[in-house]
């Protein structure tokens, strides 16, 4: 079941959705592929017209209307995440407070778009720069965080007084048809919002290529997120790309201990480690090393391990085969080099489902030409490097192609300082595993990504200036 145009469409074109826990079909929906996209963006081209003329506190009305519908079906849309998508109930409940609070947001944002009156080089001159929506904005969202993804970029899209053409992951529709059924009730005009789903090369292409589209948002790999900039070229779109992390989390020898450990096991075995945040690299003094890898591993067998809809589940399944694969081989490569497996490091054997399900896993002596030192992990895996200086963490915590997210844990106010500074990474949080806050920029540097989501930086991301020069004569 796909959504242009304001109306719900079917097509003999199926798609099956599984429970990652038990590898159910847990659904069975339509979907659309290169032509329904093209009559997609032409419903959004067309509502564009009069959407981009509806004043802040009307597009505002529409997103506090879909907001108080989300916060009635809150339940059922837990539920539908972590049925497909395999997280434990208590995260999906904070993933949909995470979706309504941007929606919440922007609702507020859409009424403080201001332009600027700027200082006259001439007697005779008034200057002045408008903001006005980029136009057709063209979504593409992720399977980690299949509603509050969706949420993060057509809240801010709405408010700016643009219009949407979304793709979600194949592997979690059913939260995005939820999301727009919220969004049909709510009355947003047709055409507004539209949903495609389906494979993804074909609604892609169609995305990338159209000159109607202005503005491509993408959330995934760096690899599919290049891909995607360089089709998107030849019409010289607007971009904003959230993509991969390898974040390093940096203990100091001054550090609180028990506070650095319960940092990780928030940063890297929540969601399963299925997040671009997600801690991939634990680098800790090696004066400290040993007290603090074990008490990690203490914490890290203590998770309970299932199916994220059973009470006190902590860690849930992977997304699927490749991704199980992909921790198998970092932990068979690091321990031919000489890591040592002090938790988990061994497939799961769910006796209530035959998912994809991965141990919790720590492992110590770490070294950098390891393949997990290199490759996002996006898995349950902690590896545990140990350094000595502040010169050298620097350079090792730098040395990769993401710049997304970086930790850093010392109570030297100095320290933390050029920590700040030095580290190359478009989120820092010092002493703070969770920094993450709707109103902050969202975004990484490097391969890790352009532009930005969250606060007024996100909303700045679907408008454009325009610069006006009035002669007064």
């Amino acid at each position: 079941m796909y959504y242009i145009n304001g109306e719900w469409l079917e097509s003999e074109k199926k798609l099956e959705v599984t429970n990652p826990v038990t590898l159910e079909v847990i659904d069975t929906i339509s979907t659309c592929g290169a032509e329904e996209t093209k009559t997609a963006i032409a419903a959004a081209t067309e509502a564009f017209k009069t959407w981009k003329k509806t004043t802040g506190n009307e597009r505002s009305e529409y997103l506090f209307k879909t907001v108080k519908l989300m916060r009635e079906r809150a339940d059922e849309l837990a539920q539908i995440i972590t049925l497909e998508n395999g997280k434990p109930l208590p995260d999906a409940k904070n993933e949909v407070r995470s979706a309504i609070s941007y929606l919440d947001w922007y609702a507020e944002e859409a009424k403080r778009i201001y332009g600027e009156v700027l200082p006259a080089s001439h007697r005779d001159k008034s200057l002045m720069v408008v903001k006005q929506p980029v136009g057709v904005c063209g979504a593409i969202t992720p399977w980690n965080f299949p509603l509050s993804m969706i949420t993060r970029k057509i809240a801010p899209a709405l408010a700016a007084g643009c219009t949407v053409v979304l793709k979600p992951a194949n592997q979690t529709p059913l939260s995005a048809i939820k999301v727009f059924e919220c969004f049909h009730d709510a009355g947003v005009p047709k055409g507004v919002v539209n949903l495609v789903i389906g494979p993804s090369q074909d609604i892609g292409k169609e995305l990338t290529s159209s000159p109607d589209v202005r503005k491509l948002t993408f959330t995934g790999s760096t690899r599919v997120g290049k891909m995607l900039v360089r089709d998107s070229a030849d019409t010289m779109k607007k971009v904003s790309m959230e993509l991969g992390g390898h974040a390093p989390y940096i203990i100091f020898e001054d550090a609180d201990i028990d506070l650095a450990v319960e940092g990780v096991m928030l940063s890297k075995f929540k969601n399963t480690g299925q997040t671009c945040i997600s801690t991939n690299r634990v680098y800790a003094h090696k004066s400290i090393a040993k007290e603090f890898a074990e008490k990690l591993a203490k914490r890290t067998a203590e998770l309970k391990i299932g199916d994220g809809l059973e009470e006190g589940t902590d860690v849930g399944p992977l997304i699927n085969e490749s991704a199980l694969q992909t921790m198998k081989n970092q932990v068979e490569d690091a321990v031919k080099k000489n890591a040592e497996v002090v938790a988990g490091g061994r497939v799961y054997n769910y006796d209530k489902g035959s998912g994809y399900f991965f141990e919790p896993t720590v492992l110590l002596n770490a070294t950098d030409d390891m393949v997990i030192a290199t490759e996002e992990t996006f898995g349950p895996i902690a590896p545990v490097f140990t350094f000595e200086t502040e010169e050298e963490i620097i350079e090792r915590a730098n040395s990769t192609l993401y710049g997304l997210a970086a930790y850093c844990y010392t109570k030297n106010l100095g320290r933390g300082l050029r920590m700040m500074r030095e580290l190359e990474f478009g989120i820092i949080g010092i002493n703070d595993p969770t920094p993450i806050v709707i109103q902050a920029p969202f975004g990484g540097i490097k391969e890790s990504g352009m532009g930005k989501e969250g606060g007024k930086f996100g909303l700045e991301e679907y408008l454009e200036e325009k610069f006006v020069s009035i002669y007064e004569n």
